[in-house]
């Protein structure tokens, strides 16, 4: 691990920033109550910081490592991870916030009466419960859930508190960031209960030609035959039969669904801006669908605020393209500009997960109706 004098200095100094952990995890390849009792674990570990990024995964390759010679439709993979999530939180809410006792002189240490079986029997899932991990010091760990498509943002607005999202401009994240508070509140949540999260790769220099500069240098380690391989894989034409100086040919269509939303998201771009393919593999290669942008620390600060006062996101998921220099970069020469702005903290609220997040203790007992992905 390293020490807190290794971090840049805007982040010295508190512990606890640096020990979360969110980690990602399959609702298709995984059972409800080894999730429960392995995030539970962790959570009590980090003292309250973890997370779990829910997935639901739609590689064929995958499959195969997984006893399945094909993956399950959408409709069901969606199904399950709805009662997936169900059936996790019921497990968490099993034990009552005093059920701990510790009573060494009796030789107690949980109250039985305070820890619940769940008795769940379901579509894909039977489990009776209760969990054998005590209550999580945030109540939950907070839920994480990535992806744009409608089935996905049915799942998000139902259970998750975080959403990653990849939008590369300001008016489709706006259109986003609307559907899922309002998917939210459809599914009887309060909207400032999930904060969206777009990812954003900024490239900074100290002046903009040589932010500039730095963005041509990457752009020249972008290996064109992978990229096009992924891509040709992707919309259904051999890579042998792309022209990389032409535009995207008009007939293409998903040929899997790994992705749909990440699909469209290339197209669209490719078409708003009449990219060659060529040009479409270098932006993908330098943020995969995500907003890129080269500049100042005052322009990238700039652009981050407008995203944020404009009903675009709620925060962001910072991805730099270069690590650990574009963090450092990042964290010394642009947080400072948005403390300032008083748009960021400049300490810490609380000590969970959950306080950084400004999400409420979730509510005991309340369970979601398994919602549909029509």
């Amino acid at each position: 691990m390293r020490s807190p004098g290794d971090f840049p200095k805007a982040i010295r100094g508190r512990t606890q920033m640096w020990s979360i952990s969110i980690a990602t995890a399959s609702t298709t390849f995984e059972e409800p109550y080894n999730i429960a009792r392995r995030f539970s674990s962790l959570d009590q570990i980090s003292r309250g910081r973890a997370g779990w990024n829910v997935v639901t995964t739609a590689s064929a390759d995958a499959a195969a490592n997984f006893n399945l010679d094909t993956m399950p439709d959408p409709a069901d993979r969606y199904r399950r991870a709805h009662e997936f999530l169900e059936v996790t939180n019921g497990l968490w809410d099993g034990w009552d916030e005093d059920a701990v006792a510790a009573d060494k002189a009796a030789g107690v240490y949980a109250d039985p009466d305070k820890v619940h079986s769940i008795g769940h029997d379901g579509e894909f899932f039977k489990v009776a419960g209760p969990l054998n991990v005590g209550r999580s010091p945030q109540g939950r760990p907070v839920i994480v859930q990535a992806g744009s498509s409608a089935p996905g943002i049915v799942l998000a607005a139902a259970y998750a508190e975080a959403v990653f999202t990849a939008q590369d401009n300001i008016a489709d994240a706006r259109v986003f960031y609307s559907k899922l508070k309002a998917a939210t509140v459809d599914a009887g949540r309060d909207p400032d209960g999930i904060k969206i999260l777009p990812g954003v790769v900024p490239l900074i220099g100290s002046t903009e030609a040589e932010a500039r500069d730095l963005e041509r240098r990457l752009d020249d380690l972008v290996v064109i035959e992978h990229a096009l391989n992924q891509l040709a894989a992707d919309i259904g034409i051999p890579a042998d039969e792309i022209d990389l100086d032409a535009p995207l040919p008009d007939d293409i269509r998903p040929v899997t669904e790994v992705s749909t939303s990440r699909y469209e998201l290339t197209v669209n771009l490719a078409r708003r801006e009449n990219l060659t393919v060529r040009q479409l593999l270098i932006r993908l290669g330098g943020g995969r669908g995500h907003r890129t942008f080269a500049g100042t620390p005052e322009q990238v600060a700039d652009t981050i605020i407008e995203w944020f006062t404009t009903g675009a996101s709620d925060g962001f998921n910072i991805m730099p393209a270069v690590m650990p220099s574009g963090l450092e970069t990042f964290v010394d020469q642009v947080v400072p500009i948005l403390q300032q702005r008083g748009v960021f903290r400049r300490d810490y609220a609380g000590t969970t997960l959950r306080d950084h997040y400004e999400l409420a203790a979730p509510a005991r007992g309340v369970r979601a109706e398994l919602a549909t992905t029509e």
